[in-house]
């Protein structure tokens, strides 16, 4: 992690080809070098962050006021930063017998002005939560004490959790976590709050802007998607070639039991929707060996998505997962306890993101812990299957082989499509998409749920969803369509994205001739179609003029009349009955 020092000397770089974002920071105490670190950080994640502060503890009069400063910045993320030692201040004002309904207190304060924000604006908030303060007035006792102001503080944060659980536009930056991880004494100088009114330590603030920043391009949809693994030394300990199945380290004891531990982590990343693929110098059959037949090993091989041991080059070895998984290089993580495998795959792919693991295996967790490399902003049931669903596309890329003519292999898929507009079912995924997807994305719009649901009910827009699956299995939801009324006769696509997952099977001849059925029988003559670049989407640039779009004034405009349907063998599940879209 770079020092505040590093990140200063970054605002004097060249911000012009960087994304750039509008964030807002409001804070009760002094937050003038929090906000140089996170646009400091910010370029370090390729952010132009254009950061725009409030001044000292002016959060109320900036967000009740819609005339403010605040709106008329008008940000796409909110910052919002209310002290723990501003909260002790005021529970200490607080007579004995109010004490114990402190945070519920608090927390309608804090729910004004969160729906004030998010209800004004079209804005995602972040907001920090509470680092614990101990002032031992009970000490002990005070976890069975409901008026002391620790119960009181960790309430709060619980309370935090879930509304920020039932609000999609509130996310929670735990900078709890972050005192805990660097200790107290390096997170807060008594000294320099008193003197200053600040509260984060200059020690402190890289690790703080990081958090943010990472909650920031999540938001922005820059979330990493897989981790590869080496397996000898990194998955068990010893060399399974050498060793012997019974001879390598992994179980309770000893060094194994920091194996162990490292399996359960990969575990649970997997169950969230991580893709766990392998990458190992080693004969296939002796490196699959553990998954198979050792008893104490946590991950298996229906654990993994993409499995390659051979002798080649790790960087190769990575570049064929790449084209399996079809995600970018910047969404992997290599996990390699070798240092000179990693160089190499760091020389040869300078995208993926490869850690410097420790030397020792029982430091691995709290390394890996410390960088939060698997930063979200959703969650959802298709996460859970994603394995199974990448296991699938394998077997379709070797049942592909067996065909010389692509139009008979996706005859022989038996591909069917439902279509849907939003609903609160599938509401959750739609977000998720429009926020993890860039290679087939035309105009890389990104939308929360509650911005799903403001869709939906508005009478200006026109939804689709499309669904796919075939004989080997189903691929979930995997394509949004987002129309908008522009006049009369125009429906303006919006949003138009699609998994990579089911690129080269004729998704979207399928999709083009449903909108077009929709916009002939609503009476619309034309959809016109905008394609946004970005650093990831250059697949797509041709994406409307392949559909034979015409370009006009950088605009494509197609004529419905005109248009003949584009062949396809995918058919849909259910007649959609158009009015299911007409809000």
């Amino acid at each position: 992690m770079k020092d505040f020092s590093t990140l200063k000397k970054n605002l004097k770089k060249d911000f012009s080809n960087l994304k750039k974002i509008k964030v807002a920071v409001l804070g009760d105490t002094a937050t003038q070098f929090l906000v140089q670190a996170i646009r400091g950080e910010g370029f370090e994640e390729g952010f132009d962050l254009e950061i725009w502060e409030a001044d000292f503890n002016q959060i109320e009069r900036q967000v009740l006021d819609h005339t403010s400063e605040l709106y008329e910045f008008n940000p796409q993320i909110v910052v919002i930063f209310q002290s723990s030692h501003k909260l002790l201040g005021k529970y200490n004002k607080q007579k004995p017998e109010k004490q114990n309904q402190f945070a519920l207190g608090e927390l309608e304060q804090i729910k004004d002005l969160t729906s004030n924000i998010t209800g004004a604006l079209e804005a995602k908030l972040i907001y920090y939560n509470y680092t614990e303060i101990d002032d031992a007035v009970f000490g002990n006792f005070a976890n069975k004490t409901p008026g002391a102001f620790l119960f009181q503080l960790r309430k709060l944060n619980y309370e935090l959790m879930c509304l920020a659980s039932e609000n999609p536009n509130i996310y929670l930056c735990d900078i709890s976590s972050v005192q805990n991880r660097l200790g107290k004494v390096d997170f807060f100088k008594p000294s320099i709050y008193i003197n200053t009114e600040m509260v984060l330590n200059i020690d402190a603030l890289p690790a703080v802007a990081s958090a943010t920043v990472r909650l920031i391009s999540a938001l922005q949809g820059k979330i990493k998607k897989c981790v590869i693994l080496d397996l000898d030394n990194t998955l068990w300990g010893g060399v399974i070639g050498d060793d012997g199945l019974e001879n390598i380290q992994i179980g309770s004891l000893g060094i194994g039991k920091a194996f162990t531990e490292f399996q359960y982590w990969i575990k649970k990343l997997k169950n969230r929707g991580i893709i766990v693929a392998v990458c190992s110098k080693n004969t296939e059959s002796v490196a699959k060996e553990p998954f198979e037949k050792h008893p104490d090993m946590v991950l298996r091989l229906d654990d993994i998505s993409v499995f390659i041991a051979n002798w080649e080059n790790k960087a190769d070895n990575i570049r064929q997962i790449q084209s399996i998984l079809n995600i970018g290089f910047d969404s992997m993580v290599f996990l390699d306890d070798n240092p000179f495998e990693r160089n190499i795959v760091r020389e040869n792919i300078p995208e993926i993101c490869v850690p410097e693991l420790p030397e020792d295996p029982a430091d691995y967790l709290e390394y890996l812990y410390s960088l939060n490399l698997f930063e979200t902003v959703s969650y959802s049931k298709e996460d859970a299957d994603r394995t199974k669903l990448y296991q699938i596309e394998a077997q379709r890329v070797s049942n592909q082989k067996k065909y010389t003519n692509v139009g008979d292999f996706l005859k022989s898929l038996d591909m069917y499509s439902l279509v849907e507009p939003f609903n609160k079912f599938n509401t959750p995924r739609v977000a998720q998409l429009t926020q993890r997807s860039n290679q087939f994305n035309l105009r890389t719009i990104r939308y929360t749920e509650a911005d799903i649901e403001r869709i939906s009910a508005s009478g200006e827009h026109h939804s689709f969803t499309f669904t796919l699956e075939d004989k080997f299995g189903d691929n979930g939801l995997i394509c949004v369509v987002i129309l908008k009324q522009e006049s009369s006769d125009v429906l303006f696509v919006d949003t138009w994205l699609m998994s990579c997952r089911v690129l080269k099977r004729g998704m979207e001849n399928f999709v083009l001739n449903i909108l077009v059925d929709f916009a002939l029988e609503m009476g619309f003559s034309t959809l016109k179609g905008e394609y946004l670049p970005t650093a990831k989407n250059a697949m797509v640039k041709d994406h409307y003029a392949n559909l034979g779009f015409e370009e006009e004034d950088g605009s494509w405009i197609l004529n419905v009349y005109e248009y003949k349907r584009r062949r396809n063998y995918i058919k849909p599940k259910k007649e959609l009955q158009w009015t299911e879209v007409k809000y």
